[in-house]
């Protein structure tokens, strides 16, 4: 079969994944600075979302391993998306951030799992690997965060927060003209029989248990470092508005490049030594970001987060589906489930931390938790590499 990428499905992801980034950057920022809320605040808004975003992709992941088709549940996220923007557009205010906000937001955030999952199907029936084809969504999902980020700070600082929302609006009916489109109506996968079903729910499997838990780790340090970044940059450094809309792009910039070098380091590397590098390069990353003094410097550590999380997040979730590659889409929902629970605990976290003392703080936080992630893959690369040896001997024996 003629290996293709299946460009058709590319903007679609893009147009969703820029809906998707203007908010998430944004909101934590409107919250405090618009909104003139406490910190804590941020940590009602984002528990509330992710855990929001966690149970729609677990109720959508289980319909679509039993063959349910996932083109309406990328229309349900894309209209609840617009519904949240177009409430927020008219009725700016924490009321309606905290129940249309989060709900829509939340919904419209599920379709990153189910959009990547399909993403795997179609990869798979135009010929191609799923690993390769998590690089070209992955490219695209940051080039979308190149863009989301810095068009929400950047509008927030010339015209307004409300001038957000209204472009959100604008950008989502946008998304729904794509979806109608675009979107396959045949992506339904042939689901596992009973049988097999019931074996797999039996099956243990330690190294990708060990595999999420690293995942956690270095997600929750990015996610600590990346809902602090702002209003760091802003409160305590003391740098334009418009600094953490520069910081974003720079970052997505470094992740493009370090994305499309994955299947070069996978190749010569491994899955393993090349996340093991990744997780120590965020451990200084994050470090470097913390000690942010300059906008030059700002820019340094943008960069350098951009190389850590571009590298991690298409490594990491091919590194997950290596670990169940007769449940591809099963792990892939692990994947984005476990990146949302990261958020959840995330975001009481940072504003617990910033309430009682900064945002710098956090920072430093999330390094702790980038050393814990090098620490869990070391450790199952241990583990990985005795079962080998165990195996081999008992193959020599027979």
């Amino acid at each position: 079969m003629t290996k293709s990428v299946p460009v058709a499905f590319l903007p679609l992801l893009f147009v969703g994944t820029v809906c998707n980034a203007m908010a998430v950057s944004f909101m934590g920022f409107y919250i405090v600075e618009s909104l003139q809320r406490a910190p804590w605040n941020i940590s009602v808004y984002t528990g509330a979302f992710a855990l929001i975003v966690i149970l729609s992709n677990r109720a959508f992941a289980k319909q679509m391993d039993r063959g349910a088709n996932p083109f309406p549940m990328i229309g349900l996220a894309a209209s609840g998306y617009c519904m949240a923007a177009f409430a927020l557009s008219l009725s700016p205010g924490f009321l309606t951030v905290a129940t249309a906000g989060v709900t829509g937001f939340g919904i419209g955030s599920s379709a990153m799992s189910t959009m990547f999952s399909l993403g795997g199907d179609i990869a798979e029936r135009n010929g191609m690997k799923r690993s390769t084809f998590n690089a070209y969504m992955r490219a695209t999902t940051s080039t979308s965060w190149m863009i989301g980020p810095a068009l929400s700070f950047t509008l927030a600082d010339q015209f307004g927060p409300e001038v957000v929302f209204q472009a959100a609006f604008a950008i989502s009916l946008i998304w729904l003209v794509l979806w109608w489109r675009t979107a396959p109506r045949d992506g339904a996968s042939i689901p596992p029989s009973v049988v097999q079903a019931k074996m797999k729910k039996r099956e243990r499997n330690p190294e990708l248990w060990a595999a999420i838990l690293f995942v956690f780790c270095l997600a929750l340090a990015h996610s600590l470092t990346f809902s602090a970044l702002p209003l760091f940059f802003v409160q305590e450094v003391s740098l334009p508005g418009y600094a953490p809309g520069v910081a974003f792009s720079i970052k997505t910039i470094a992740e493009l490049f370090a994305i499309f070098t994955t299947p070069y380091l996978i190749v010569r590397f491994g899955l393993r030594t090349a996340l093991m590098g990744t997780a120590q390069l965020a451990i200084v990353a994050i470090l470097v970001l913390a000690t942010v003094r300059s906008f030059p410097h700002m820019l340094f550590g943008a960069a350098a987060e951009g190389l850590y999380f571009g590298l991690f997040s298409t490594l990491a979730i091919s590194f997950v589906q290596s670990l169940s590659r007769d449940r591809p889409a099963h792990a892939t929902a692990m994947y984005w489930n476990t990146m949302m629970i990261a958020l959840v605990v995330a975001g009481p976290a940072t504003g617990l931390i910033a309430q009682v003392s900064d945002f710098q703080t956090v920072i430093f936080t999330g390094s702790v938790f980038a050393v814990a992630s090098a620490a869990i893959l070391a450790w199952s690369s241990y583990q990985h590499s005795e079962n080998q040896k165990r195996d081999q001997t008992c193959q020599s024996d027979k």
